[in-house]
């Protein structure tokens, strides 16, 4: 009897890089290794998308349109290559006019794109209807998406069976236009028995021709074993990587799945039919280890947590936050964080905690930790209950609303997302093209979308002032050339490890308590930079780094006035004046990293 055929995605190039690297992968480093995949039988790719657009402009100073046409000049034409696409939030952290969802399907298309997978965190069919259509009607084949997690233990009321249903149903009545349905576990939380009745749900429900995939990561230590349920439920394709981006925060591995699926009735292979070539796999997994044996692996990409299910954080997310906290140093609070992030799901709404509902999570959570509990509300996360980004699966938490509104000066609304982008200037094409022109800069609809996408990073990197910020093992090499020791705080967990030669000689998790970091030595203001009397110096709250200044020295400035950004945690934070004076001294400038307490800007 011929085994059915499970069709296996590869995700190692989009979801395993920002998963294990916080996608911090440059092109000349992976493009060589992709043909070994295609020799192996692998004819379906997620390469882009998602964090693998932005990331690209942000930190390795590189094109994501140039990268998918060199992916597509190595695999040819045939092969499905799939992109990610976060519904009217397209591949950005806000809410994207119509104008820039059209323009992201039109531009996917031209580059080389077969499918995009299109999801809202919410689940709100609103949200898919307008990207549904712009993917289709750029001939591109539409995934339609349900986005999945389990609540923490304890929590009810959304992300259950029944709740898929109801929301499978919501997008089949919508009339959104879609060529496969993938039920997609960012944070890898959802239990095998609810992911076993949910794909039998939309079996019965879409019918037995209709293509039904199934996605989640091995974080919470269930991936494998979530995989097997779809299987026995039908399902026809998965999401599975190769080392050395596999397990761990990100998904299971192809060797491991097939092992699992040994003297059953089922194998991994392609949409011809075809099993995939086991001896090749291993072969491919060889070369892109090797290809990536410089790049620093955190250890928490490859460990299973056990508190993942009470903090749905997804792989995509966790390590590249605790690669932010590491450059903020601020990583000793990610234990706390992730603990506060149960209370942040719960008065949320039960959004899914995919992006960018779980960097609005994350991001609440910790303001809560460095500035007490609910001091502070994150812009996302208060937009997102205020309903900017669309309905709730559930209402939230009232007193956080009103909070919300208070803070962010803005009142809950019921309106359409993708209505209120389009009243917003900075989010058309004529906006982007008046930045292009004003630097002098080539106006290209590619230029376009990077300005409207990127912000003012976009705008750098057009201009050629961005510079790759990649984390290699030989970054940490020492100049006098003999082993050097250290202690590494991960998570709470001490670890000494010994480098040498630019390497890491041995690593081992040490016996003694964990201990804080040492702090960072903050600089102070020179005498002739203190304020005068009366005056006051405003001091950073959270680590992080000045993205934008936004006063001079001499300039009058009223209380409440926003006098500079700052970027922590993929969150722009306005800082504030305490009450009316004139700027008497600017102590940070743009692009500087701070730690919290850091003198900014004194007010005379």
């Amino acid at each position: 009897m011929a085994k059915k055929i499970i069709q296996v995605m590869d995700t190692s190039y989009r979801d395993g890089f920002q998963s294990v690297f916080g996608a911090r992968v440059l092109m000349d480093d992976f493009l060589p290794t992709i043909q070994s995949a295609v020799d192996a039988g692998i004819r379906h790719f997620e390469m882009g998308g998602g964090a693998r657009f932005q990331s690209l402009f942000f930190y390795l100073n590189e094109n994501a349109f140039e990268m998918m046409d060199k992916f597509r000049a190595i695999v040819g034409d045939g092969i499905n290559l799939q992109t990610l696409a976060r519904g009217v939030n397209y591949v950005g952290l806000d809410t994207g006019s119509r104008e820039i969802i059209d323009l992201h399907a039109q531009l996917f298309k031209k580059h080389g794109i077969s499918t995009i997978r299109n999801f809202d965190a919410l689940n709100d069919v609103r949200n898919l209807e307008y990207s549904a259509k712009a993917i289709k009607n750029a001939g591109l084949k539409h995934e339609m998406t349900v986005t999945v997690m389990d609540l923490p233990p304890g929590c009810t009321g959304a992300h259950d069976a029944a709740f898929y249903e109801k929301t499978l149903r919501s997008f089949l009545d919508g009339g959104i236009p879609y060529d496969s349905v993938v039920f997609k576990d960012a944070s890898g939380t959802a239990n095998p028995q609810k992911v076993h009745e949910t794909i039998k749900m939309a079996r019965k429900l879409l019918g037995k021709d209709m293509e039904i995939r199934y996605h989640t990561h091995e974080t919470a230590g269930i991936g494998l074993a979530c995989y097997l349920a779809a299987i026995e439920a039908d399902v026809d394709g998965i999401d599975l990587d190769r080392e050395p981006v596999s397990g761990g925060t990100a998904h299971t591995d192809i060797l491991v799945m097939a092992h699992a699926l040994r003297g059953r009735e089922y194998a991994l292979g392609n949409d011809l039919g075809e099993e995939l070539k086991l001896d090749k796999v291993l072969e491919s997994e060889m070369i892109l280890k090797e290809a990536l044996k410089d790049y620093f692996i955190p250890p928490e990409a490859t460990q299973v947590s056990a508190v993942i299910q009470y903090s749905p954080m997804p792989g995509g997310a966790l390590t590249a936050n605790t690669q932010m906290m590491r450059d903020n140093n601020s990583l000793d609070k990610f234990p706390a964080v992730i603990a506060e992030m149960r209370e942040v799901v719960e008065k949320g709404g039960y959004g899914t905690s995919v992006t960018p509902v779980s960097q609005f999570y994350f991001q609440q959570a910790y303001n809560n930790v460095l500035l007490g509990k609910w001091k502070k509300i994150a812009d996302g996360y208060g937009r997102m209950v205020l309903g900017y980004f669309g309905k709730t699966p559930v209402e939230p938490d009232k007193e956080i609303v009103a909070l919300a509104a208070e803070q962010l000066k803005l009142q809950p609304t019921t309106e359409n997302a993708v209505d209120i982008a389009d009243r917003d200037e900075k989010k058309s094409s004529k906006w982007a093209r008046s930045q292009l022109q004003k630097e002098n800069l080539p106006i290209t609809d590619e230029n376009v979308f990077i300005v409207l996408a990127c912000g003012a990073k976009g705008i750098s990197y057009l201009k050629g002032d961005m510079v790759a910020h990649v984390r290699r093992n030989s970054d940490v090499a020492v100049s006098d050339g003999k082993p050097h020791e250290y202690t590494v705080n991960v998570a709470g967990n001490n670890y000494f490890v010994t480098v040498a030669d630019g390497k890491i000689a041995s690593l081992a998790a040490a016996a003694a308590p964990a201990v804080a970091a040492a702090p960072v030595a903050v600089a102070t203001p020179s005498a002739a930079a203190a304020p005068a009397a009366g005056g006051y110096t405003l001091l950073a709250p959270m680590p992080g780094t000045i993205s934008k200044l936004l006063v001079k020295v001499g300039q009058s400035v009223k209380e409440g006035q926003a006098v500079l950004q700052m970027e922590a945690m993929k969150m722009e934070n306005e800082i504030v004046t305490e009450k009316s004076g004139a700027i008497t001294a600017i102590l940070v400038t743009e692009g500087q990293s701070v730690a919290t307490g850091h003198p900014l800007i004194t007010v005379g």
